[in-house]
């Protein structure tokens, strides 16, 4: 069996050696990473649906307090 992790320079302790291959481990997990393209490809959606729609472009905050009524009217 040929060893998948070789140390090229160092002595790296056991220790070391654990943690680099819990790190190698945890990156190639199946959905390690799915999770992180879905969520970019959500935001991408959700980016494009408020470029084309008209009404996210004209739609301004709410003001708020006792006078929100007479600034309701404005942009």
């Amino acid at each position: 069996m040929t060893p998948q992790v070789r140390v090229l320079r160092g002595s790296p302790d056991e220790f070391e050696l654990a943690a680099l291959v819990a790190g190698i481990v945890a990156g190639r997990a199946p959905g390690a990473d799915d999770d992180a393209v879905a969520r970019r490809a959500r935001r991408a959606a959700l980016d494009r649906r408020r470029w084309v729609d008209g009404a996210q472009q004209l739609r301004g905050t709410l003001a708020r307090g006792g006078d929100a009524w007479r600034w309701s009217g404005r942009a």
